[in-house]
């Protein structure tokens, strides 16, 4: 059996999306829950999913281990996995880090974008690397299953985290800086970081990430998987789409500023105020996965590397880093 999974997606939640999802035959998703809210904020928005499994019993469940996925395929439902895509919600307190672990969360950003108390963001001039609260926090997360993400990180900041960490680490939503050198697409020498000590990548649609932008076409998309493949091996890659179905514009603002600024950052899109680019056609929304399968077979991926790209290379990994250590 096969499994298909999307490992990072920050939609506006409703029951359109809960039932595209299943119409998509999505097994499993990555969700985000914090950017900028604290430890209590991001409590309050797990309250909210409560009572989106309690609304939506037969589309949705929530995810925290690999075979929920499985348990969720087998139901015809979709298995919500949450995630912070900043270390806000553990504030200063390295005590949090199990908490949330506790509460389903699965994936930490050490970063988002900017300098935080762990490590550099991408956008930042420059990158000193792991603080000596990071190496702490590292250690802490890979101790109870919280799996390091690494997706808004600076270069130095994720390859010295992949030699820190004893436990594979992510970067859930991102695509090759060859291919489209956007500062959030990764350089070859971190993918390799990431992968050579068994990690994985998710390959990113959000279009400012994608070459030609909202005008990728599908045949690039699939060539630099292909790439990617070719030079590192297909077994560590899936995707993480960065799919934001249906915010509105306001949320990419808030998204890059929150509460640190009072200017605009504009980040890689256009000059004016900032908003989501359209969607590339072949991938609007969760309905659409069946042409990233079909655009992979056609460059040339096998049946068992496409299943592998579209969701159980991801699932492998679930079952391998989110349980705690075991210690006797």
């Amino acid at each position: 059996m096969t499994y298909r999974i999307d490992n990072l997606q920050y939609a506006n939640w409703s029951e359109k999306i809960f039932r595209q999802l299943r119409e998509g035959d999505v097994d499993a998703i990555h969700v985000t829950i914090s950017y900028h809210e604290n430890f209590r904020e991001t409590v309050l928005n797990l309250e909210q999913w409560n009572r989106w499994f309690e609304q939506y019993p037969d589309l949705i469940c929530r995810g925290e281990w690999g075979d929920d996925v499985r348990k969720a395929k087998e139901a015809g439902r979709t298995a919500i996995f949450f995630g912070f895509q900043n270390p806000a919600p553990i504030e200063d307190d390295i005590g949090l880090v199990e908490i949330v672990h506790k509460l389903g969360a699965r994936f930490m950003q050490l970063t988002y974008n900017n300098q935080s108390l762990l490590a550099t963001g991408c956008y930042e001039a420059e990158d000193p690397g792991i603080t000596r609260m990071g190496k702490q926090v590292i250690k802490e997360m890979n101790r109870v299953g919280l799996v390091v993400d690494m997706s808004h990180s600076a270069d130095r900041s994720t390859i010295e985290t992949a030699e820190i960490s004893e436990r594979p680490i992510a970067i859930t939503h991102a695509n090759l800086h060859s291919w489209q050198p956007a500062l959030r697409n990764k350089r070859d020498d971190v993918v390799r970081a990431v992968i050579e000590n068994g990690g994985m990548m998710g390959f990113s649609m959000y279009p400012h990430h994608l070459k030609g932008k909202s005008d990728c076409t599908l045949d690039s998309f699939c060539e630099m998987i292909a790439t990617a493949a070719e030079t590192f091996g297909a077994q560590n890659f899936g995707i993480g789409s960065d799919l934001c179905q249906d915010q509105p514009d306001s949320i990419v603002e808030w998204m890059r500023v929150g509460r640190w600024s009072k200017e605009i950052d504009y980040g890689e899109g256009s000059a004016s105020a900032p908003g989501f680019p359209p969607q590339p056609d072949w991938f609007k929304d969760n309905r659409d996965f069946g042409n990233i399968e079909a655009g992979l077979r056609k460059v040339g991926f096998d049946e068992t590397e496409v299943a592998g790209l579209m969701g159980d290379n991801w699932l492998r990994f679930y079952d391998e880093n989110f349980a705690p250590v075991i210690t006797i």
